[in-house]
């Protein structure tokens, strides 16, 4: 992978780029288009190259690459108006969130846990897709993805204050959905472990008191 804190190293010929994989996955997603997906990488490390200037050391890089492509897609389909923009929005924050979950999907090795795994899996999904937008992302990018407030608050273009809310919400919304889960499968005690061992934040799943860690 090329340096990722010295875009002249960036190698545009043989796709030696930052993310480029994470990154090409969600464009996909958003375009539903190998070409379009493609060019759509493309332009954001592009722009990216040329306004490097405007990124500050020592803060996630990945999250300012997002933010760019998103935008990037939003502004090429509002000025191609091939539809509102309301469900561009729509269309990007669906590949967004999906890529995101998807990077943070549980596995393990025994038949046992893979099975208990995989239900767990699609709970802990469903009710994350579940939540409302707003807090959904803040969930998916400071409790599983580890970016910081401010870096949350950047990528989502709002107050670092409404980023706590929403994870303060958001956290309290699947402690509802998956207290009764969790009782139902006895997993309670043992959330924390499995869930940390795979960098979930378990007060984002359980919530606090639940065998969350202290």
């Amino acid at each position: 992978m090329a340096r990722i804190d010295n875009p002249t190293s960036w190698d545009f010929t043989s796709g030696q780029l930052p993310y480029r994989d994470q990154l090409y996955k969600t464009a996909l997603r958003m375009t539903r288009s190998v070409e379009e997906s493609e060019d759509l990488l493309q332009e954001t490390f592009l722009k990216a190259f040329h306004h490097y200037d405007r990124f500050e050391e020592g803060t996630n890089l990945k999250a300012w690459l997002f933010r760019i492509m998103k935008n990037t897609y939003i502004n090429s389909y509002r000025k191609k108006k091939l539809q509102p923009l309301h469900l561009e929005l729509d269309e990007v924050q669906d590949g967004f969130e999906s890529q995101l979950l998807d990077q943070a999907r549980v596995a393990d090795s025994s038949p046992e846990a893979e099975m208990l795994n995989g239900q767990i899996d699609a709970e802990v999904r469903d009710a994350l897709l579940g939540l409302p937008h707003d807090y959904k992302m803040a969930v998916l990018l400071v409790d599983i993805h580890g970016l910081s407030y401010q870096e949350t608050a950047d990528l989502l273009a709002v107050p670092v204050g409404t980023v706590m809310s929403r994870l303060y919400r958001g956290r309290k919304k699947l402690e509802r959905s998956l207290l009764s889960f969790g009782r139902r499968f006895n997993y309670l005690d043992s959330a924390p472990k499995r869930l940390r061992d795979h960098d979930i934040d378990t007060d984002a799943i359980f919530g606090k008191g639940l065998g969350a860690r202290s």
